[in-house]
């Protein structure tokens, strides 16, 4: 993959991001700020954010969004299709929830 498709790639993801998260946000901010790992902070900057500010930050050449997994644990939880699937989200979630947000 080249450069030039690579950052295409970048803005189009954070894009989506960005647009996925104000729509949350809107919608339901205390869910969006659990699902999303972001600080009140964080959720109420990118609420107020205007399509021009989307734009510029999507194309920042940076991802905006991260894995909340720093840890094989929660990932295998989440990935891992045993018998009883809903105990396994349900405990992955739990464990996300105690994570600190990010700001």
């Amino acid at each position: 993959m080249k450069l030039d498709e690579m950052m295409d790639e970048i803005r189009d993801v954070n894009l989506n991001y960005l647009m996925l998260a104000q729509h949350m946000i809107q919608h339901d901010k205390a869910a969006a700020v659990f699902r999303l790992g972001i600080s009140q902070d964080v959720a109420d900057l990118i609420e107020t954010l205007t399509p021009a500010q989307v734009l510029k930050l999507a194309s920042s050449g940076m991802l905006v969004s991260r894995f909340r997994f720093d840890d094989g644990l929660v990932l295998n939880m989440l990935t891992s299709y045993t018998k009883d699937r809903a105990l396994a989200q349900s405990h992955a979630a739990i464990l996300m929830a105690g994570q600190a947000a990010f700001v």
